[in-house]
């Protein structure tokens, strides 16, 4: 029987492996340094220098900017998976190809792309100035930085809830019409609700790395909005305060887990868990 057991979890092995080291280990580093000094002692002290206005602003504004990119996309997504969960199988392939197709690009490349595109030259006002309008000012600000976190993460949030309205029996929608349901009513109490793990699997997966992100408020915000990655990527890059910055790590490490737990709660519900 140990043989056998052995045998069953030899499969699971290099997970595990791979789990300890690009996972725990980088989790203990950062817990460690998070609560210690320079010298390698124990102290509290990198989390109290958070306690102070600047770094209350700097996680509220990464908090509103990552909210608000998750609406959007939810507002975009749902209404494109629904349709090309309607569609045909073979038409459901293509339209799921050329979601992903962006980003079979470099994140980086998709990023300086919108930098071209929203410049005060760029291609959008070159447009517009063809018909009369313009030029705006559309580069270097909080609703660029937005743009590119919905641009570069939308397809988190089409996926999962392609995925839920996919699966969804349509007889189900078939005898709310029968019943004496309209579409609205169909709409809002049925389909929404049995796609709903969907939803929140989108939400999570866009919103975790909107409010972790930092190259896009960096090329698209010029720099003046700054965010929790930003924060994180100058105390390892310019200041070489590794404490301080594993100590703002280990904060939004901690804000992301709570988050993601209210949402599997909400997706337990439903009977499903975020992925």
């Amino acid at each position: 029987m140990k043989k056998r057991s052995l045998l069953g979890k030899a499969p699971a092995a290099p997970y595990l492996v791979w789990s300890v080291l690009f996972i725990i280990a980088p989790l203990l580093f950062v817990a460690y340094y998070a609560f210690t000094d320079k010298d390698g002692n124990f102290t509290t002290a990198n989390f109290g220098s958070l306690a102070t206005a600047e770094y209350a602003e700097i996680f509220l504004r990464s908090a509103c900017f990552a909210f608000l990119a998750t609406v959007i996309c939810l507002v975009i997504a749902y209404p494109v998976a629904y349709y090309i969960s309607k569609t045909q199988p073979r038409t459901q392939k293509i339209l799921m190809v050329l979601v992903m197709l962006p980003m079979w690009m470099n994140f980086l490349i998709r990023t300086y792309s919108w930098m071209a595109i929203l410049e005060d030259t760029g291609l959008l006002n070159t447009a517009l100035s063809y018909i009369g309008l313009g030029p705006y000012h559309m580069i270097n600000t909080s609703g660029a930085v937005i743009l590119g976190m919905v641009y570069n993460f939308l397809p988190y949030m089409i996926l999962p809830i392609y995925t839920s309205l996919s699966k969804l029996d349509p007889r189900l929608v078939e005898a709310s019409a029968d019943l004496g349901c309209n579409s609205a009513r169909t709409l809002f109490h049925v389909i929404l609700p049995l796609s709903r793990s969907g939803v929140i699997s989108g939400i999570t997966m866009v919103f975790v790395p909107s409010i972790s992100t930092f190259y896009i408020s960096q090329k698209l915000g010029g720099g003046k909005f700054d965010l929790i990655g930003d924060t994180i990527e100058r105390q390892f890059q310019t200041a070489y305060n590794y404490n301080l910055g594993s100590a703002i790590s280990f904060v939004l490490m901690i804000l992301i887990i709570l988050s993601m737990t209210v949402m599997n709660r909400f997706g337990e519900e439903e009977g499903g868990m975020v992925a």
